[in-house]
């Protein structure tokens, strides 16, 4: 199996072999010992965000004695690709695998196949919409987005027009962090006209063309908002570009540009999650999973608002990522 994965690297070039190699996809695994083997499929490898789960997930499994890979497609629109994955992972019986869907109908085959062999499935981040996970590890994704949506309406006093560059509209961390935003708008900013969510797949470049011609198409436009890492880095270069000013930035999570962000004043702030405490916390979860421990329908892990006043704070420090 190594060899014909190698083979089809090695085939498919030289730049996408090494973006392979870095997601995992050769089975590459953390942890140690002789203790339980856990296979951890993401949404994606090519933001921080996952990088920083994938460390909280090798810690854990490495005090814990367990095993773990940890596999992403390269981005976070590749369902064909993330479906791949998951085939893969589950072909090598693995004791339990953590999975954050990209889409959860097209995973549903998959999943019920876990659950032909036994092997529980813990949804992380994205989550999953289905019976089979045996726990979620996740932040409150509505919570946070109506954070963000409170945070934005303040900064703008309560009036104006705002957009949403969303990630996607098939996972449940995009569908939720969509909403919580909507709804918390709908609900407390009446002076504020919030414009149709826009779908940027999380990719930078495409984030920043639909912020450039969303500016284009409202020169009134006060305030946007971006759903995740790689929205907010493609929100960020669509106002620079645009030569757009006063237009008011909020993100979601992390990352060296985001902050830097932040610190310069090109964003007024975003929410983070704890990227780390989530590996951690699905490592955890799925040993007591094997262990045959019932667990809680959902485990929530953190989400803190920072910006320029608190983005030092060792509190929110420690669960920035760079």
């Amino acid at each position: 199996m190594k060899k014909l994965r190698k083979i089809v690297a090695a085939l498919a070039g030289g730049a996408l072999a090494l973006t392979l190699a870095a997601c995992g996809s050769d089975g590459g695994s953390g942890g140690g010992g002789d203790g339980p083997f856990i296979a951890i499929v993401s949404k994606g490898f090519q933001h921080q965000f996952w990088q920083a789960v994938k460390q909280g997930a090798e810690e854990e499994a490495a005090a814990r004695g367990a095993r773990v890979t940890f596999v992403g497609p390269a981005t976070e629109q590749e369902v064909e690709e993330q479906m791949n994955m998951l085939t893969n992972e589950l072909a090598k019986s693995p004791q339990a695998v953590g999975f954050a869907a990209l889409d959860s109908r097209a995973a549903a085959p998959l999943l019920q196949q876990a659950q032909s062999q036994n092997i529980p499935v813990i949804a992380f981040d994205s989550g999953v919409e289905s019976e089979v996970p045996v726990t979620t590890v996740a932040t409150d994704n509505k919570a946070a987005a109506a954070e963000a949506a409170k945070h934005l309406s303040e900064q703008l006093g309560g009036k104006g027009k705002v957009a949403l560059v969303v990630h996607d509209q098939t996972s449940r961390s995009g569908i939720d962090r969509r909403d919580g935003f909507l709804e918390w708008m709908k609900e407390n900013a009446p002076g504020i006209t919030v414009l149709q969510p826009q779908y940027g797949g999380g990719d930078q470049l495409e984030s920043a063309n639909i912020t450039k011609s969303i500016i284009s198409a409202n020169p009134d436009l006060k305030g946007i908002y971006a759903s995740n890492e790689g929205s907010a880095i493609g929100v960020i270069k669509g106002v620079q570009e645009s030569g757009r000013q006063g237009v008011t930035v909020v993100g979601f999570d992390s990352g060296k540009a985001q902050i830097d962000a932040i610190k310069s004043g090109v964003m007024a702030g975003a929410v983070t999650q704890d990227p780390i405490d989530m590996g951690r916390k699905l490592v955890d979860s799925a040993i007591k999973a094997i262990d045959g421990e019932q667990l809680p329908k959902t485990i929530d892990t953190n989400f803190y608002w920072y910006d320029k006043s608190n983005v030092d704070d060792p509190k929110i420090k420690a669960t920035l990522y760079e």
